[in-house]
């Protein structure tokens, strides 16, 4: 899910999407409006799933779509090789996700992990 925004009510360490990825916004600098034109923003941002630089530029008034950043806690249920079985600590809700290099031998059966899930797409962020 998202919604649209415009460019100059984006801030630093919040979301948008860009490429159809969902980013987070490392910097933003803005140039002075010129003779016929509109100021434009440099958006420099990082995806959240796949960790590539991302920029783009566009005028302060163009809206860019924002993606709804659900974070959830999960309880993992089994590890399966490089695959975790986990189960959502909400809904209760059971599925499966590839463990993270960073995390690799610290998950254990039973433990409780944050996770985020954006435009369909999870991630485990820490345990």
């Amino acid at each position: 899910m998202k919604e649209l925004a415009e460019v100059r009510t984006l801030k630093v360490n919040r979301y948008i999407i860009i490429d159809d990825e969902p980013c987070k916004i490392l910097s933003i600098s803005t140039s002075k409006p010129g003779k016929h034109g509109e100021a434009k923003a440099r958006i420099e941002a990082v995806g959240i799933f796949d960790n590539q630089k991302r920029s783009v530029v566009h005028p302060v008034k163009h809206k860019v779509g924002v993606p709804m950043i659900d974070k959830r806690s999960a309880q993992i249920l089994s590890i399966m090789g490089d695959n975790v079985q986990l189960m959502d600590m909400e809904t209760y809700q059971t599925f499966e996700m590839s463990i993270p290099d960073e995390l690799k031998g610290q998950l254990e059966p039973g433990k409780e992990i944050l996770y985020i899930e954006a435009l369909g797409r999870k991630k485990i962020t820490r345990t």
